[in-house]
């Protein structure tokens, strides 16, 4: 599939401020099943741009610019070429060992009711992988309608026992804490989906390490596996891990922040 996507975010200040430093996780990187045809980070005032990657593998651009700033956006445009894996991630950088993600966080902590929910929807019957779709498919039963909001900072736990309105972000932390708890590594994934609605924020989802079969993606806000439909760009033990922005800024006053996302489906890979 060609997936076209459109990614502005916005940030205005109340005052001005003297510097910004940002690292963007906005681009994505090329697997057996996704290759990026055109890509392009742009900025709306004078600043430096440098290219380099992460720990996890993840494609970084880190943004410099100085003051003074009353506001600034981000943009950023591309295609990407898909194919369909059935979840599988093939192909993919992977500096760290699949153990490192059993590393719990303070916001992939599962409490005691979680873990239990986990445990019993993925039951003992069957390999890791039909337990995995099992627990997926059951956190999407019990949280059907997940938007893709921005970040509230909420943790897994939280999320799951006040049972409020949660993001794809929130469910994704959910079903890699109570992975890790049942001792599968685990991981956090941000991304596009390509879908008819705009939206506020990337799209989040989880993969998990499947023995023999390597790294699986799990989705529990449909409560199935990634197709072509998915862009995959960032990895972390987190959602704070894989922020699509994050940095600092050298100046007083508020700042708000706001995002225009459109992903489109273009047609097959001719």
């Amino acid at each position: 599939m060609r997936i076209a996507i459109e990614h502005r975010t916005t940030y205005r200040f109340s005052e001005p401020q003297a510097r910004i430093v940002q690292m963007l996780r906005l681009t994505p990187c090329d697997t057996q099943d996704q290759t990026v045809v055109s890509w392009l980070v742009g900025v709306d005032r004078d600043a430096r741009l440098r290219d380099t990657g992460d720990g996890f593998g993840n494609m970084v651009t880190m943004l410099y610019a100085e003051g003074p700033i009353e506001a600034l956006d981000i943009t950023v445009t591309g295609e990407v070429l898909t194919r369909e894996a059935s979840g599988v991630v093939r192909g993919a950088l992977e500096p760290l060992p699949p153990l490192f993600y059993l590393r719990g966080t303070a916001r992939t902590k599962a409490s005691d009711a979680l873990f239990v929910f986990a445990a019993d929807s993925a039951g003992t019957a069957g390999d890791t992988l039909e337990r995995l779709h099992a627990f997926n498919a059951a956190l999407h039963r019990r949280f059907p309608c997940v938007p893709d909001l921005p970040d509230a900072g909420c943790t897994a736990s939280k999320a799951f026992e006040t049972g409020g309105k949660v993001s794809s972000r929130d469910v994704a932390q959910m079903f890699i804490a109570a992975a890790r708890g049942l001792m599968v590594p685990a991981r956090y994934v941000s991304g596009y989906r390509a879908e008819d609605a705009a939206r506020s924020a990337p799209h989040a989802w989880a993969e998990a390490h499947v023995e023999g079969l390597g790294w699986v993606g799990f989705d529990p806000s449909t409560g199935l596996s990634p197709d072509e439909s998915y862009v995959r760009v960032a990895i972390g033990l987190d959602a704070s891990g894989a922020a699509a922005t994050g940095g600092m800024r050298i100046g007083q006053g508020q700042e708000q922040l706001a995002v225009d996302l459109h992903v489109d489906r273009l047609g097959g890979e001719e």
